[in-house]
């Protein structure tokens, strides 16, 4: 793939950009102040890391979370792209800034509520600032770009170094704080794949009927979707094995607040319709609704 070697101002200093970088900062920043760091408990990647890094040696978490990102906004920049590293390099700059300049009380000595709640606002700071085209979180880069180097996928990859840093932080800090970083992470995880997904993620909804024409109809006139068609063969039952015809196998792109209304309505149309989901992972190309 050929990177970009043009820098786009504009999507940079958009007011959305803007925006969402600024605000997930502000998230960050109290998840880590408010929660996270004065208990010791760690996320994943190099917010983790520098938490760990700051029970071992005296130094201030906003300079390890800047030294810490700086290969890997040097990768992204190089590999990803000049826009992607510059924005990257804003939402780090303006985390250890945060994390420097500004003041916020711990909120709760509860260990539950530090793991719930600091994941929870960690992961809508990366969910932001990734929707803003940035982030504050390397580990994800050098994942993607090992990747292409190994046999292990990026998922694998950042398991497995996140695994590495909780073993060091039950090491350090004790195993039960180990235990309550990983629902840490957990918490953060599914937060930042929420807001960065949020209701937009899209599926692949599936329909096999005898209505096959009028549902076609419905789905692309009514709902405004593009639709596949497959040839397929329905039938090969227990106990009618031989019975088989040919059918139209239905499927469109959706998101995940279309599902329902489009399995009500195929529903009203053929009550004995056979509908499944897929989950999609990205979509490109074709006519769908640009996020």
């Amino acid at each position: 793939m050929k990177i970009s070697k043009t820098i786009q101002w504009r999507s940079i200093f958009s007011l959305r950009s803007i925006a969402f970088t600024v605000i997930g900062i502000l998230f960050a920043v109290l998840g880590l102040q408010g929660f996270l760091v004065p208990n010791n408990f760690l996320d994943g990647g190099v917010t983790g890391l520098s938490i760990l890094v700051t029970g071992f040696a005296d130094i201030h978490i906003s300079l390890l979370l800047l030294l810490f990102n700086i290969p890997f906004i040097i990768i992204g920049y190089h590999k990803i792209g000049r826009t992607f590293g510059l924005q990257a390099l804003i939402a780090i700059l303006l985390l250890s800034a945060g994390m420097f300049f500004i003041e916020i009380p711990v909120f709760t000595n509860d260990k539950v509520l530090i793991a719930i709640f600091g994941g929870f606002f960690i992961g809508l700071g990366i969910g932001f600032v990734i929707r803003g085209g940035g982030v504050i979180d390397g580990l994800e880069v050098i994942a993607q770009y090992t990747e292409k180097k190994s046999a292990f996928s990026s998922g694998e990859i950042i398991l497995t170094l996140n695994t590495l840093i909780i073993i060091g932080a039950a090491y350090q800090f004790g195993v039960e704080v180990g235990m309550y970083s990983i629902l840490v992470y957990f918490t953060a995880m599914k937060t930042t794949d929420y807001v960065v997904d949020g209701f937009e993620e899209y599926t692949s909804l599936n329909i096999i009927s005898q209505e096959a024409d009028r549902i076609k109809s419905t789905i692309v006139n009514d709902f405004g979707k593009a639709i596949t068609v497959y040839r397929g063969e329905r039938g090969s039952l227990p106990g009618s094995y031989e019975l088989r015809q040919d059918c139209d196998i239905i499927m469109t792109v959706v998101t995940r607040l279309e599902v329902h209304r489009i399995t009500e309505a195929v529903t009203k149309i053929d009550p004995k319709a056979f509908m499944f989901v897929n989950s999609i992972k990205e979509v490109k190309g074709g006519i769908i609704k640009r996020k």
